[in-house]
C-alpha cells in the first residue's frame, strides 16, 4: 500500500473513532495511529471488524519509555491486515498508574505480550486474568527495561555450594569503575597506562 492510501486509511480511522483515535502519521511506508489508552479495545475491535480494515492478525504489544514525559510510556500495538496487505501501529500514552484495558477478549494472543510489557516496563493491563511477571524471577524488584533501572540490577544470583541452593545477594561491584577518557583508541591516552613502563623508548 502506498503512502497516499495509508494516509487516507489513517484519516478514515481517525474520523470513524472520534476521541478514541486522536491522530495519525505515515513514515517508512507504515501507518501509525495515536489512540487514547482507555479506549484501546474500541479501536482494536473497529480495526478487526470493519470491512475496510480487517486487521485480523495481532502481532505484538510492547512499550517505549520516555522518563522525562509526564506520561512516560508509549504502549505500542502492531496489527496486520491480510485483506489490505498492510500493517498498522497503534500508540497509546500511559504512566505508572494508568490501567490500560487488556485486549484478551478481542485477541486472546495478547496474553503473554501484556504480561511481558507489565514485567519489563510496569505497564498494568486491567482485565487481564493473570497479570503476573513472565520473564523475571519470583520476587524480582523493579522493571528492567525502564530507562531509570540500574544496569547492574539490585541483586545478583549465584549457587552457594555450602548451602546447596541458589542465593540472592545485593549487587557487589568487585572492581572500581574504569576511567574512560572517550578518546579514539587509535590516538591513545595522554597519560601513562598500566604496562607502559614495559615498552621501550620510541625510536
Amino acid at each position: 500500500m502506498d503512502d497516499g492510501k495509508l494516509d487516507a486509511l489513517g484519516q478514515t480511522i481517525v474520523s470513524a473513532l472520534p476521541g478514541a483515535a486522536t491522530g495519525h502519521s505515515v513514515a517508512f511506508n507504515q501507518l501509525t495511529v495515536d489512540v487514547e489508552a482507555a479506549r484501546i479495545v474500541e479501536v482494536v475491535k473497529y480495526l478487526r471488524d470493519d470491512p475496510n480494515c480487517r486487521f485480523v492478525n495481532f502481532t505484538d504489544i510492547t512499550a517505549v519509555d520516555y522518563p522525562s514525559r509526564e506520561k512516560r510510556f508509549d504502549v505500542v500495538y502492531h496489527l496486520m491486515s491480510p485483506t489490505l496487505n498492510t500493517r498498522i501501529r497503534l500508540k497509546a500514552q500511559a504512566d505508572e498508574t494508568t490501567q490500560v484495558p487488556s485486549l484478551i477478549d478481542v485477541f486472546p494472543g495478547a496474553d503473554w505480550f501484556e504480561r511481558e510489557a507489565y514485567d519489563l516496563y510496569g505497564v498494568f493491563f486491567v482485565g487481564h486474568p493473570d497479570m503476573r511477571r513472565i520473564l523475571t524471577d519470583y520476587g524480582f524488584e523493579g522493571h528492567p527495561l525502564r530507562k531509570d533501572f540500574p544496569t547492574t540490577g539490585f541483586v545478583e544470583v549465584r549457587y552457594d555450594d555450602q548451602e546447596k541452593r541458589v542465593v540472592y545477594e545485593p549487587v557487589r561491584l568487585n572492581q572500581e569503575f574504569r576511567k574512560f577518557d572517550f578518546l579514539s583508541p587509535w590516538e591513545g591516552a595522554d597519560y601513562p597506562l598500566p604496562g607502559d613502563e614495559k615498552a621501550g623508548p620510541k625510536a
